[in-house]
């Protein structure tokens, strides 16, 4: 019975915290946010070669200006969204008293 206590306190002490073994270890916050709004950017650059290509007469299908396009939106409504809840977030730490 006290082998089993003991086994359960070394699982629950906050000291031993283990990392995931998949997840890098190097990467801050900053670097992830900075990718993500790279991937926002590159995608509606590429919609609007896209779109100028359309229009200048190039030989571009229809069917994949709009795929782009709307690519382009939802990653830009993505971000949009994660950035409301991240001030709503920042917000209700705001709120919160000491």
């Amino acid at each position: 019975m006290i082998g089993k206590i003991n086994s359960v306190q070394q699982v629950l002490q906050p000291n031993q915290v283990q990392p995931a073994s998949n997840a890098k270890k190097n990467t801050s916050f900053g670097e992830i946010l900075k990718k993500s709004i790279d991937q926002v950017n590159t995608s509606q650059i590429e919609s609007d070669k896209m779109t100028e290509a359309l229009a200048s007469g190039k030989n571009v299908e229809l069917h994949d200006v709009m795929i782009s396009s709307q690519k382009a939106s939802i990653t830009m409504l993505t971000a949009i969204e994660v950035r409301n809840k991240a001030i709503e977030a920042y917000q209700e730490m705001m709120r919160m008293q000491v």
